[in-house]
């Protein structure tokens, strides 16, 4: 029994990036990614990841380096999710939507050696590149493009050391990439979008990641080949850590710039989509553009997983609702209880009362998760990147108590 304890030679380092090893093999000739024009198969996914992977190595980066993306979810923040680990950097996926200042906040504290930089989104990392301290080396960058366009008239592509298409271009399809010595190394480095202070860093492990994304496959269901479309942006925690599940259950990944009601529908509709993951924003937003057009009801059923807090999901079911966001309120027996905030659209008449809320959420959801209060308001509180900010939510139901006691 002594010589089943795990050696060097026994035990593999459980990784995700063993996820497009083995699509590439099993799942060859099958489509991995679509986006407007451009389509892959997976053996061509892997390819250009091995080619990325390569030349990300040639521009200097060494093992456990930083390497940033600020991009939608186009087919180069998929790409790089396996090559920059596989180079042995770590991904470092920034949100798109914030401000100059806080993006130089990150690049700063990662120390990011090298920048991807979707083409719309330069002028906002070059004045956050502006930002930092005078001593501050600055990263090198890549300019990303749609469609394999690398023909840019833009003044600031001087900026950029090469792009993306180019890079591949110079790299090795047959780079040996080597594993990580440790399953316990770190494969991302993501930040919060710092709502209520400075981002704040979070580093996770290449074996936390491959369980994530198993876990993920398996409690959603996830059956082989399914049609992905990517409404849920890919720098929010990886998105959900499909990035890597799709590759494991060789998806076809349907890659978004730019979220849109009608686009969505229209993507459903050309490629059969299967299973989708967004915040419940963008499921009001189709409900609502549902409603507004003559959008026809969809012929394929879409598995559609959405996060936040389970009581804001039954809140949206309500007719009419635009917006809700849930908070803990102070009880002085049971120490917290919840307490909606709830926004409905202008044209809605006859708006329900906050008992008939309750009641509603009563019948749908465990007694403990149904609010205590609700309250109505216009629209929530939101930062410059259009987060709600339940920090000043929290606060107003925490002063609606105290008043209360007066």
């Amino acid at each position: 029994m002594e010589e089943l304890k795990a050696t060097i030679k026994k035990s593999t380092p459980l990784t995700p990036l063993t996820f497009l090893e083995r699509a590439a093999i099993v799942y060859s000739d099958c489509l991995s990614i679509i986006y407007n024009n451009t389509t892959y198969t997976w053996s061509d996914t892997n390819r250009r990841c091995l080619q990325a992977a390569s030349a990300i190595t040639t521009l200097g980066i060494r093992t456990s380096d930083v390497v940033s993306v600020v991009s939608p979810n186009v087919p180069a923040a998929y790409e790089l999710h396996f090559a920059v680990p596989m180079s042995g950097a770590i991904l470092n996926n920034i949100n798109t939507r914030l401000n100059a200042s806080a993006i130089s906040l990150i690049l700063h504290h990662s120390q990011s050696k090298l920048v991807f930089v979707y083409h719309q989104l330069s002028s906002l990392v070059l004045e956050a590149l502006s930002l930092l301290p005078p001593h501050h080396p600055k990263p090198l960058l890549v300019l990303i493009s749609d469609d394999n366009n690398d023909n840019h008239n833009d003044n600031q592509s001087n900026q950029f050391c090469c792009t993306y298409e180019g890079l591949i271009k110079r790299g090795d399809p047959k780079f040996k990439w080597d594993p990580p010595a440790s399953e316990w190394d770190p494969i991302v480095l993501n930040y919060t979008s710092g709502t209520t202070s400075s981002p704040k860093g979070v580093v996770r492990c290449h074996r936390a990641s491959y369980i994530s994304a198993l876990d993920s496959l398996i409690d959603w269901s996830v059956p082989k080949q399914p049609v992905y479309l990517w409404t849920l942006p890919m720098f929010h925690s990886n998105g959900w850590s499909f990035t890597w599940a799709m590759a494991a259950v060789g998806a076809t990944n349907i890659c978004l710039g730019h979220l849109d009601g009608g686009t969505i529908y229209h993507l459903i509709r050309q490629h059969k989509v299967t299973h989708m993951c967004a915040a419940p924003v963008v499921l009001n937003m189709l409900i609502n553009h549902h409603a507004q057009t003559t959008t026809s009801l969809l012929k394929n059923p879409v598995h559609f997983l959405t996060g936040g807090v389970e009581v804001e999901s039954v809140l949206y079911t309500i007719p009419g609702v635009n917006e809700a966001a849930v908070v803990a309120q102070p009880h002085e027996f049971w120490g917290e209880t919840p307490c909606a905030f709830v926004c409905f659209k202008n044209d809605v008449e006859g708006k329900p009362s906050e008992k008939e809320v309750i009641e509603y959420c009563r019948v749908r959801l465990p007694h403990y998760m149904v609010p205590k209060r609700v309250v109505f308001r216009d629209e929530l509180p939101k930062t410059s990147t259009g987060k709600t900010q339940k920090n000043v939510l929290r606060e107003m139901a925490r002063t609606m108590i105290q008043t209360s006691r007066l």
